[in-house]
């Protein structure tokens, strides 16, 4: 999808992409709103110097078929600026952003986080807006959900994984299982696998990765983040130290890449030696890698399958904003694993009987939900079926 013309829109979307910047902190930022025939824009704030507005619209696009994927009643989009996180000015460009955006929310989009972006972000959107209407994710000390903090996704990821291994016949207990990606979404992941049984034998942060056939001490690694961030990896003794990306390949029967997107092209596809793949980040598998994994039987679920617990966590937080009562972890935890299990067998079995990418099944069950809201909205003409006589 490119963005420097009108081509890359289709019948889904985007619906309005706003382009904002602010010369004096130098924020650059865009909010695409994709699709909202099943209600208003919801998705993820991220931050990156990198980011580009192609990148933010294929992310919209994703929140629609994950909002659509869950059956849940939000439509897709996301929001993100390119600024570097690590900035002492990223307060300043935060407020910036969300000052250009006033006029779009809250009523058209609501921030929340993603890349960059912490509780304590959510809180300074809250407190620029003077609403609390305009973030989720903020601290539950302000009533809100902090779903990071709770390692909400990271636990729908490895419910997913879990229950689409017993899909495969495979038991998670035991299994060795490798994850790319040791930040919120990863270290949730391998903390409920660890819970579970699973033997992590090797993560991964942006400083590179660690390895450990025995399997590595998750509630050793889980300390070392806390204190180090990604230089955990400098800090656990006892491991083979790995380049970032090497651990892909590694010998394991469940790889969990949970990183940045594109990690897996069709080349590493063909060199997994993972039977179960669960995408914890968005979009990490190529269009092409999905074809190659689909080919020698591994089971993959998506991306918008096994990480839609946040969204299911920020369904909460939406209704958190009007509210005085507080959530409790228990119990979004209890509907993240109820609907992510359920929609991870639903999407297994479709794929398997109409010999579908999972990929595929998945999206085709997300599009008729969205386009029959389409249609009863009168946003689309409703699909003609021919009758013969």
């Amino acid at each position: 999808m490119t963005l420097d013309d009108f081509s890359h829109a289709d019948e889904w979307g985007p619906e309005k992409i706003v382009t904002v910047a602010d010369t004096r902190t130098g924020m650059r930022g865009v909010l695409v709103i994709d699709n909202t025939a099943r209600g208003m824009g919801k998705g993820g704030t991220r931050m990156s110097p990198t980011l580009t507005i192609t990148e933010v619209a294929r992310l919209a696009r994703v929140m629609t078929w994950k909002w659509a994927g869950v059956d849940l009643f939000f439509g897709g989009a996301k929001a993100g600026v390119r600024f570097d996180p690590a900035s002492a000015d990223k307060e300043a460009a935060l407020r910036s952003f969300v000052r250009s955006l006033s006029s779009e929310v809250p009523e058209e989009y609501v921030f929340g986080l993603d890349m960059g972006l912490t509780e304590h972000d959510a809180a300074i959107i809250q407190h620029e807006l003077g609403d609390r209407r305009t973030a989720v994710g903020s601290p539950r000390e302000l009533g809100g959900v902090p779903y990071d903090q709770w390692g909400v996704t990271g636990y729908g990821v490895a419910e997913a994984t879990d229950e689409a291994a017993r899909w495969h016949g495979l038991k998670i207990n035991g299994a060795r299982v490798v994850v790319q990606g040791f930040g919120a979404v990863g270290a949730a992941t391998a903390e409920r696998l660890h819970s579970l049984g699973a033997q992590v034998v090797a993560v991964s942060t942006s400083e590179g990765a660690i390895y450990d056939p025995d399997g590595l001490d998750v509630p050793e690694l889980l300390h070392a983040k806390s204190e180090w961030g990604d230089g955990l990896v400098h800090h656990v003794g006892g491991v083979k130290h790995l380049s970032t990306g090497e651990e892909l390949t590694l010998p394991a029967e469940v790889l969990i890449p949970a990183a940045r997107q594109d990690v897996v092209d069709a080349a590493t596809a063909r060199r997994l030696s993972a039977s179960v793949v669960a995408e914890g980040a968005n979009l990490p598998l190529t269009v092409e890698a999905q074809a190659v994994l689909a080919e020698r039987g591994v089971t993959v679920v998506p991306d918008f399958i096994a990480n839609a617990g946040g969204v299911v966590a920020a369904a909460y937080a939406m209704d958190a904003r009007h509210s005085a009562f507080p959530s409790e972890p228990s119990q979004i935890r209890t509907a993240v694993s109820e609907r992510l299990r359920a929609n991870t067998v639903n999407v297994l079995d479709e794929s398997a009987r109409t010999e579908l990418t999972t990929h595929e099944a998945a999206r085709r069950l997300a599009e008729q939900r969205v386009r029959t809201a389409m249609e009863l909205s009168g946003r689309t003409q409703p699909t003609r079926v021919s009758v013969r006589h």
